[in-house]
């Protein structure tokens, strides 16, 4: 990519897409556009946007929309990142979650072929793999996706990697599988933090405590999604994830410390139904054709995040 190449980050406004379009405007990017419809933008009247990008409001699944949007600008790479990110959402309204996830994506690498883009990296989900077979999970793990979210993502997903293979569209694949920090509207790492913040003496967390999740900071899996635009592979799909598995009580005490709180901690026993006992991925694939390498520890990220959250009135700092 040059510097002056017009790049598309659709969900722009979002927790990843917009810490993708603040790297790259950090990195001398000059043309960088946020297309995105505020859903899963929930942090205060900024938006997420920052001041050298342009932002537009639209919809993935708007046809007519898209395309005159797409002729009215000269881009050339696409980050593909807008979706429909709540799997509790996606089983509830599996109508949006379809027209957001499995119609947008359809549009988007359509119009990519119609408008001649050089290169689209797709962001997907752990969450095609289902329950897994076996851990750490690698690329090669079977794909059944348990939730309407992971259906729409593996819909995505196939729709990339065919349109590399039969119309040439150059294009990587990403499957995230728990990643974190500053932004981040939802989930478990976030749910703790606010928890503890709220109530320093107890928290209730479902399940028993040893589920087991592979968490990526945000830094992290920004690099690797510019690293594989970068690359001179296409038709991969590759696993983002920190590299180092975690249970749910060890993340506990790390949050409990960076808090200096010391609160009891009682387990239900009981999980919410779908959830998954171990997820964690095998990133040697990106590690050894991209070469991505987490640099950031769960307990750095954790400090970081945290920071952010204080500094923004999320939490309280004392």
């Amino acid at each position: 990519m040059n510097k002056t190449d017009q790049i598309l980050v659709t969900g722009g406004n979002g927790f990843i897409g917009s810490h993708i379009i603040d790297f790259l405007i950090n990195n001398g990017y000059t043309s960088v556009i946020s297309l995105d419809n505020l859903s899963g933008s929930n942090y205060g009247n900024n938006l997420n946007v920052n001041p050298q990008c342009k932002y537009v409001y639209g919809d993935l699944g708007n046809l007519a929309f898209l395309d005159k949007f797409f002729s009215d600008n000269q881009i050339s790479y696409i980050f593909h990142i807008g979706a429909n990110g709540n799997v509790p959402y996606s089983n509830d309204f599996p109508t949006v979650d379809f027209n957001s996830n499995a119609a947008g994506t359809f549009n988007i690498f359509n119009l990519s072929l119609k408008y001649k883009i050089k290169k689209v990296v797709f962001a997907s989900t752990a969450a095609v793999y289902g329950v897994p077979e076996s851990t750490p999970v690698s690329e090669n793990n079977p794909l059944n996706p348990v939730s309407n979210y992971g259906l729409t993502k593996l819909y995505g997903e196939k729709l990339a990697i065919a349109y590399y293979h039969t119309y040439g569209l150059n294009c990587n694949v990403i499957r995230i599988f728990n990643t974190y920090g500053p932004r981040q509207p939802r989930y478990v790492l976030y749910d703790f933090i606010k928890k503890l913040n709220a109530n320093k003496t107890q928290l209730e967390v479902f399940g028993d405590g040893e589920q087991v999740r592979d968490y990526a900071y945000v830094s992290d899996t920004v690099k690797a999604f510019y690293d594989v635009m970068l690359s001179e592979k296409n038709g991969e799909v590759y696993n983002i994830s920190g590299g180092n598995p975690i249970n749910l009580k060890q993340l506990i005490v790390i949050i409990s410390e960076i808090l200096k709180i010391d609160p009891v901690i009682t387990y239900t026993g009981k999980s919410w139904p779908g959830d998954i006992k171990i997820l964690n991925g095998d990133i040697s694939k990106i590690k050894r054709e991209i070469g991505f390498e987490p640099k950031v520890s769960i307990k750095q990220g954790l400090e970081k995040s945290i920071e952010w959250f204080k500094e923004n009135n999320y939490i309280s700092v004392s």
